[in-house]
């Protein structure tokens, strides 16, 4: 009997296969570019293809998740309790996780191995994936790019990370004032650092170890540099799993609270 996580998110599908005792056997992260539906047969061909006809359990999270699981009848669990019940199994010295997705963003506070709050901003892109990609548009460059130019940056300039039309301008702002490129971008990362942890952690503090997932804080080095500095922590105190933008998945594998059925 395998369990399967399908996380669905605005940008990405991202599936981990789990045999009976947990054990990771199969993973896929993928964008979808709005072919969700497509990509996730695709994947599930694949599963057939390299095990056959299997029983497994079936279990759907993400923002575009919720509507798949409705139209086939499949459990959904929320994404946020999802990869916090990852962390608690794999990751349960964490005191904080910070989640970037694509057009969300979660924390969630811990105290001795147990989620004390869970925060996820709304439907908007500011301080997002989504928000980083058309800055990177703004800039005519692509995220690689703009990570390498923030990582050589020595200042940081306000911008407005909430709203993509005041940022675009606090951003021609900085470009006819000949601010550097390095400093506009590491501006970028700063601000949605900074819309992250204005908006989700109002009433706690961020306490290390921080527990940094989701794809922008997986895969770009600079976001994770803007908010260690400024949260005030050092690379010691992160934690990145190996597998960071799959939690979701991963957590849904193994959440038993919701109605066991099986699919063929």
């Amino acid at each position: 009997m395998f369990r399967i996580g399908l996380d669905v998110g605005s940008t990405t599908v991202k599936l981990v296969v789990v045999d009976k005792n947990e054990e990771i056997l199969f993973t896929k992260y993928e964008r979808h570019n709005a072919k969700s539906k497509d990509i996730v047969i695709n994947i599930l061909k694949e599963i057939k293809a390299q095990w056959g006809d299997i029983d497994v359990y079936l279990r759907i999270t993400g923002s575009v998740g919720m509507g798949i699981a409705e139209a086939y009848h499949f459990p959904f669990i929320q994404e946020v309790v999802a990869a916090t019940k990852a962390i608690q199994k794999n990751y349960p010295t964490a005191a904080s996780m910070i989640d970037i997705g694509g057009e969300d963003a979660k924390v969630v506070f811990f105290k001795n191995g147990e989620a004390t709050d869970l925060r996820m901003n709304g439907n908007c892109a500011g301080g997002t994936g989504a928000f980083i990609d058309q800055m990177a548009v703004i800039l005519g460059t692509n995220i690689t790019e703009l990570n390498r130019l923030a990582l050589q940056s020595t200042q940081t300039y306000p911008i407005a990370s909430r709203c993509g039309v005041f940022c675009k301008t606090d951003i021609q702002n900085l470009i006819a004032k000949n601010v550097p490129k390095t400093d506009i971008a590491a501006s970028i990362f700063h601000a949605v650092a900074v819309q992250t942890v204005v908006t989700l952690a109002h009433g706690y503090d961020i306490q290390a170890p921080v527990l940094f997932c989701g794809g922008p804080l997986t895969f770009i080095p600079a976001l994770r540099k803007a908010f260690t500095d400024y949260l005030g922590i050092s690379d010691a105190d992160i934690i990145l799993p190996e597998n960071g933008t799959l939690l979701p998945a991963y957590g849904a594998t193994f959440i038993q609270n919701v109605e066991e059925t099986s699919y063929r």
